[in-house]
């Protein structure tokens, strides 16, 4: 089997719920995760702030 290309080191920080914030390796501004508008109705919260959903990052990532 070949050697991986990267192997990804990141640590997420669960903040107040819903909120996370993920620290990925050489970057030093995390990335914000949590509930907006878009998907609140089905978590069935109404967050104080609003962030991004993991589910948001994984599709531009797809699309990149």
């Amino acid at each position: 089997m070949p050697e991986p290309v990267h192997i990804a080191r990141i640590r997420v920080h669960q903040d107040e719920r819903p909120n996370r914030r993920a620290y990925i390796a050489d970057f030093p501004d995390p990335v914000r995760y949590g509930v907006h508008a878009g998907v609140r109705e089905f978590y069935g919260i109404t967050p104080e702030e609003e962030h991004p959903a993991t589910l948001d990052h994984l599709v531009a990532a797809t699309a990149g």
